[in-house]
């Protein structure tokens, strides 16, 4: 994979992430938020820019032995450093773009991007490649643990190669959703949460 200035962006950064966070606290609004969007035990569950794997590990806690994760990250550095906190068999680890899934079409009974949708070029073609390894029935969440604003304000000042990287408005993204297929169950734009949920139709 040829190296973007993002790659290169979060792969600099990688060591010193979890140091910038509270992690007791993040880690207590993630299981949080999982029980509020009904992670079941025995899914298999995309994490689609796991960063240094704190999702990860938040869906480890609730997945049944029968559960598994594909962690993707463009960053390899930062899936080195998830790697070694979440060494569990039930995770399959790749560094990958999130427009071409090594993922089979329909193996996927969820899809999260967490704090990774600003950063995508191409989110028309991410909606895409996700409808297509989510099973019919499968669900997407587009989730923050902030406000667009504090989001956007954050990547404003955090250097050249996502200083551009805006999260849209809830219902933008929602529509960006609808016009790829999903249908649309939940539209959160607030001040402590940004969530948009759709569904594959079963058809």
């Amino acid at each position: 994979m040829n190296e973007s200035p993002r790659t290169i962006f979060f792969d600099g950064i990688a060591e010193k992430w979890d140091a910038w966070e509270d992690l007791p606290a993040l880690m207590g609004k993630l299981a949080s938020g999982l029980e509020d969007l009904g992670i079941g035990s025995g899914e298999a569950v995309l994490d689609v820019g796991c960063g240094t794997g704190n999702l990860t590990m938040a869906l480890l806690a609730k997945l049944s032995a029968s559960g598994r994760i594909v962690a993707i990250d463009i960053s390899s550095r930062m899936i080195e450093i998830a790697r070694k906190k979440a060494g569990d068999p039930r995770v399959e680890w790749h560094t990958a773009d999130a427009r071409r899934l090594p993922l089979e079409e329909g193996t996927i009974d969820r899809a999260i991007c967490c704090s990774v949708w600003p950063h995508f070029e191409d989110r028309r073609a991410v909606a895409k490649e996700l409808y297509r390894v989510l099973r019919p029935g499968g669900c997407l969440h587009v989730w923050h643990l902030a406000s667009r604003e504090h989001i956007n304000e954050v990547h404003a000042s955090a250097g050249e190669a996502v200083q551009h990287d805006m999260l849209p408005p809830a219902a933008e993204t929602s529509d960006l959703l609808a016009r790829s297929g999903f249908l649309v169950t939940t539209t959160v734009d607030g001040e402590e949460r940004y969530l948009v949920t759709a569904l594959k139709p079963t058809r």
